[in-house]
């Protein structure tokens, strides 16, 4: 058994002080109590690592290539779109390995212990599929296992290109699957998980109510195998038109009159919803995905955090676009979201916790829940899904308790006091750097001088 020993530690039953917590070989927490054993590593402060719900590592290489204006006179999430079906193109597995791979690395050093992979780029340019299905699954399984990351994995079933079900052209044919070739896809890439490390899942991910049509989520509900099902929601004013449309219903509305919803359920953005839609999915007990910063990177709108709480809504968040993997960050953009609406402060604190407390509490229960592993805090039988912070610096060195995780999150230098991450008990982060960093960094360079700027 590793042991750690934490001046301060955030349990499920609050803050404590001179504690250690033991790690079995298992990966989960076998101990956790007052010090008495030799340390094998001493961490200032040790949190739960919370769960990055929602993620497109291969966008990760398209940061800073979509900031400028195209020849319409208004850019919007559908110019940018455009754009990405270009950009993955160029990709072949190689690359999409190298380049998740150090999405992987950076969400590591930002905090997270794991990712839910919304991976939806299954086939070949121009949707030529591989002589194994799950090919480019297969990829995202290793590169986590090369990284360390616990994983969610999320195949993506994408059908039709809009609810009138035409078909996928152009650089969307990378994603398409029929449910029989899904459902052989799945198969595949289960398979791969079962031989991976054993704190690995999977789960069902039809993409949008644009993407797949009632039969098809239907369809898909036997795969599910007590894994989460995950899809995108209401993102765009685009999207709910067109869904109002042609089922006659908001989608959020829509979903939660003709599907079970329920806790195994992660609907991802949810930007675009009544204060009625707002109640009825807090009341689902379905995890809401919020993705801040890329939420705010493409207009798509604010989620409506203060009544979605305060209905005792369950949420997370996760990096989706990679654009910046930070954390605190994501949180910040919340909580800042809320703000710039309401024009008020501390939009998301409660009467008995912080707003960084209320944030921090909130997404460590929900993408826990979202991506269905067995972590959400540090208690015995837990994943050692932790983070090390040193509060050895003038920034948070003075703060206490709840106020040490607002330093962190409002502050501007949470990700630089990370000092150590384990994931499942894998220690991956040391003296702020992934232990593979370099490697992974150089490959990554590689792929970036191969397939070049996006035109």
């Amino acid at each position: 058994m590793k042991i750690i020993h934490c001046d301060n530690v955030l349990t499920p039953a609050g803050w404590k002080t001179n504690q250690e917590v033991g790690i079995g070989d298992d990966g989960t927490i076998a101990h956790a109590g007052s010090r008495k054993s030799i340390a094998d590593i001493k961490v200032d402060l040790l949190l739960p690592a919370p769960v990055n719900l929602h993620s497109h590592t291969f966008q990760r290489a398209m940061a800073g290539l979509t900031e400028t204006r195209g020849p319409s006179e208004t850019d919007s999430f559908w110019t940018w779109r455009k754009l990405m079906y270009r950009f993955l193109d160029r990709l072949n597995p190689d690359h999409i390995e190298a380049i998740a791979a150090l999405a992987f690395v950076e969400m590591l050093e930002a905090g997270f212990g794991s990712v839910a992979e919304f991976h939806y780029l299954h086939h070949a340019a121009g949707g030529q599929t591989y002589d194994k299905l799950s090919e480019l699954s297969d990829r995202i399984v290793a590169a986590a296992e090369a990284t360390g990351i616990g994983l969610t994995l999320l195949p993506v079933f994408y059908e039709f290109g809009g609810c009138d079900r035409r078909p996928l052209d152009g650089g969307q044919l990378r994603f398409f699957n029929g449910i029989d070739r899904y459902e052989k896809l799945h198969a595949e890439a289960s398979a791969t998980i079962a031989r991976s490390f054993g704190d690995y899942r999977i789960g069902i991910a039809p993409h949008s109510l644009r993407a797949a049509d009632s039969e098809g989520l239907s369809d898909l509900l036997h795969l599910r195998g007590g894994g989460p099902m995950h899809m995108h929601i209401a993102e765009q004013v685009a999207e709910v038109d067109e869904v109002k449309a042609h089922l006659g219903a908001r989608p959020v509305e829509w979903l939660l009159a003709n599907h079970e919803v329920d806790e195994d359920w992660c609907l991802i953005h949810c930007t675009q919803m009544t204060g009625e839609e707002t109640a009825r999915l807090a009341r689902s007990q379905a995890v809401a995905g919020l993705c801040p910063i890329t939420e705010s990177s493409l207009g798509d709108g604010i989620f409506d955090g203060v009544n979605f709480f305060a209905a005792a809504g369950r949420a997370g968040v996760g990096s989706d676009s990679n654009i910046h993997i930070s954390l605190f960050d994501e949180l910040k953009t919340l909580e800042y979201s809320q703000r710039l609406r309401d024009r008020s402060r501390a939009a998301l604190a409660t009467t008995e916790k912080s707003t960084g407390r209320a944030l921090f509490d909130a997404v460590v229960s929900g993408g826990a829940q979202a991506a269905k592993r067995n972590c959400g805090g540090v208690e015995v039988g837990k994943l050692a899904d932790f983070i090390g912070v040193t509060t050895d610096n003038h920034h948070v060195g003075h703060l206490r308790d709840d106020s040490v995780l607002d330093g962190l999150i409002f502050g501007g230098i949470g990700s630089g006091c990370i000092t150590d991450v384990w994931s499942a008990g894998r220690h991956v982060v040391s003296g702020g750097r992934h232990t593979e960093r370099d490697g992974i960094v150089a490959a990554y360079r590689g792929v970036l001088s191969e397939i070049g700027a996006v035109a």
